[in-house]
């Protein structure tokens, strides 16, 4: 890739910048009620083809969680982030209940959101979902192009160091009361990792179980087109063509990166035709004044559109080890000069969560994890994989909500109290 694409395309962003503001006066000129022309047909197009040409132009910032309230104890309580732990790549970010009616601590859930692209507000469904059983907290990656050069580099090692550190944390704070732990999708890997570096260490700060979501453990088992790619062009092809430098005035400006503007056009490659049929409905929905179809488009897109850069050295060790190499179903797998071995995690009980139509992390690529944790015994061990979903809807969704969540929560809860009584956890009901 050309060195100077980052420049080029924040050029090309600083071009349409008239072209979009004129758009949106547009818009804002052709809504206004007191307009005739807002209530013609040809009005009404030209207001919702100027919203559409806005949105797809725009730049879009960081979400918000935006948590006000959740229940607890079956009564409404506030919500507070607040932010317990920093480093310069990651926030970790509780969600406190500003006020407490259980009658006992919540177990703990620390989710650790994917550093693949976007931000981890793409797992708002997935903690509001946990908010009313848990203690939820959630890693916060920071944009890379933020960072600066002078802080240092960050890769897979040092992003299985934060995840040690994060639970020492949680561990020290709480004296010592369990930890569960849930990697969706990208951090499965150095999630579980991770963990069986601390059982290694018989550090009391391992987590109470290990629950993985849509995670590439071993991208040989029913390979799809992204795991595909990556074992044929590899990790030079993508050090060539997807790695370029942040320009001025980016606070990271000289770091090399993999963008999110990259990123985001290859999500959106990946299922092309979906994407532009859904920006036909929005204008669809605009014409005909369907208000609350047109806000879930905006609401979904306001997401999706949001990326954030990756920094270069952690981008190329992530895919030549876990898409190129496969190191860590072969045993092969280091965290700079200690060896991963799963096998050493025994006191953590494992599930593994797959979607039956995922077209990112295939069906057995979760799952088999289990057949690397040799230390933990089967009833301790349990895996779910749910009818009709895909990668996101292993994590959000409805049938997210009403399936998957609840069974995380019944199987933490048999770990605890198991643990609890001195005893092997069994399995949850399927």
């Amino acid at each position: 890739m050309n060195r100077y694409s980052y420049q080029m395309y924040e050029m090309a962003h600083l071009m349409l910048t008239p072209a979009r503001a004129w758009s949106d006066a547009t818009r804002l000129f052709l809504k206004n009620p007191m307009n005739p022309i807002a209530h013609t047909v040809v009005g009404k197009n030209m207001a919702a083809g100027a919203e559409v040409f806005e949105r797809l132009t725009r730049r879009y910032g960081k979400p918000v969680f935006g948590f006000e309230t959740t229940t607890a104890g079956g009564v409404r309580v506030g919500v507070r982030e607040q932010i317990v732990w920093q480093r310069p790549f990651c926030s970790l970010i509780h969600f406190q209940k500003e006020v407490r009616t259980v009658a006992r601590p919540l177990p703990r859930l620390l989710i650790v959101a994917p550093m693949s692209g976007h931000y981890a507000t793409l797992l708002r469904g997935t903690v509001e979902a946990f908010l009313p059983n848990f203690e939820v907290y959630i890693t916060d990656w920071v944009d890379a192009r933020m960072v600066p050069l002078g802080i240092g580099r960050f890769n897979l090692d040092d992003y299985i160091d934060y995840l040690m550190s994060i639970c020492r944390f949680l561990s020290a704070e709480s004296g010592g009361a369990p930890l569960h732990t849930l990697g969706v999708c990208q951090p499965s890997v150095p999630l579980i990792a991770a963990s069986a570096l601390l059982e290694g260490q018989d550090d009391p700060a391992s987590p109470a179980s290990v629950i993985l979501m849509g995670g590439p453990i071993d991208t040989r088992r029913s390979p799809t087109a992204v795991n595909k790619v990556a074992h044929e062009r590899g990790v030079d092809w993508f050090r060539r063509n997807c790695i370029v430098t942040v320009p001025f005035p980016y606070p990271g400006v000289g770091r090399e990166v993999y963008p999110g503007f990259l990123q985001l056009s290859g999500f959106m490659a990946m299922n092309l035709d979906r994407h532009v049929n859904a920006h036909l409905e929005m204008f669809n929905h605009l014409v005909q004044g369907d208000g609350d179809s047109a806000e879930k488009h905006r609401d979904f897109y306001d997401e999706y559109m949001a990326v954030m850069d990756l920094t270069a050295e952690y981008y190329l060790q992530t895919v030549e080890t876990v898409f190129v190499r496969h190191s860590l179903p072969k045993g092969e797998m280091m965290h700079r000069t200690t060896p991963i071995d799963l096998s050493k995690i025994c006191r953590a009980g494992l599930m593994t969560v797959e979607g039956e139509k995922d077209d990112i992390s295939g069906v057995g690529q979760t799952q088999a994890a289990h057949d690397l944790c040799t230390g933990i015994d089967d009833i301790r061990k349990t895996h779910y994989l749910q009818k009709g979903v895909g990668h996101y809807g292993v994590f959000n969704g409805s049938r997210f909500r009403s399936e998957i969540a609840p069974r995380i929560h019944d199987f933490t809860l048999n770990i605890e109290r198991d643990r609890q009584l001195g005893r092997k956890a069994s399995k949850p009901a399927r």
